[in-house]
This record gives structure tokens, sequence and C-alpha cells, in this order.
């Protein structure tokens, strides 16, 4: 099966939820408008042209930084895997939506500015040392052992 990626840049219209799935995995989505536009030559304005909804998923390490860093309102990026949602409301109606597994999410720098902070890794235990000292003398030995043995 095909995966198709999509990058929508939009503005977060929802309150940004934190869920825990019945398996313990962290997710937090939030929904995302793209508001197209186009110049109206008889007008000389710009004018909206349709608008894209879509709900985002961020799961992983994707689900403490978004959440530390982005509130509804905030013009985005996102990119992720999409798919269609396709469910049955209360009501009985038939509904389509756009889901994004998000696998990157950031602020749109065209509409905004921010200060950076970067996360660190956390810290790499250096390995054990390990005397080898003993390891090459009996590779050295077992070399001499071979080479006697041909003559």
């Amino acid at each position: 099966m095909y995966e198709s990626y999509m990058t929508v840049v939009g503005q977060i219209i929802t309150n940004p939820v934190k869920r825990i799935t019945t398996t313990g995995a962290e997710v937090y989505s939030f929904r995302v408008a793209s508001n197209a536009r186009r110049f109206d030559r008889e007008t000389g304005e710009w004018v909206d042209n349709g608008t894209l909804y879509a709900s985002v998923n961020c799961w992983n390490k994707l689900v403490g930084n978004v959440a530390s860093s982005l509130m509804r309102g905030d013009p985005v990026i996102v990119h992720g895997v999409a798919k269609t949602n396709e469910y049955v409301t209360k009501e009985g109606v038939s509904r389509a939506d756009l889901d994004i597994r998000a696998i990157a999410v950031g602020p749109d720098l065209s509409r905004c500015s921010v200060m950076m902070q970067r996360v660190k890794p956390a810290p790499v235990e250096p390995a054990a040392e390990q005397d080898t000292s003993e390891h090459f003398e009996s590779e050295s030995e077992e070399s001499d052992e071979r080479e006697s043995v041909g003559v």
C-alpha cells in the first residue's frame, strides 16, 4: 500500500488536545485550516478561494515539543501522511475528514517569528574501557604457532 504525503500551510483553529491511547501512547491533536487566496483582477483585491481543513495527529517526540510550542491561532506548516477518515454522525449522516499523521510540525516563519529553544538529547554513557591486552597477546601467540607449524 502506498502512503500519500502532504504539506499544509495554515493556521491552528482548535485548542490542541493531548490524549492517551488504550496502549498508553500519547497523541497531540488539533485542526488546521489552509485558506487559498487569489487575486481578482476586476476588483484589484485578494479574495478567499476556498479552505482546506485537516485534523493533525502528532505522535512520539512531536507530542511534547508541539504541546509546549504551539496553540490555537498559530500559523503552522504541517508535513505528514494524509488519509481520509470516513464516519457516520449521531444523526446518521456520512462524513469524511482529512487526517494527517504529522512527521514534522513548525511555525510558519512567513507569518510569525519565534525564539528557538533547542532540545538537547539525553546524555550517552561512555562505553566501559576493556583490557584487551590479553586478547592481542593470545592472537599474536596463535599466529606464531601457525607460522612455526608450516616449517
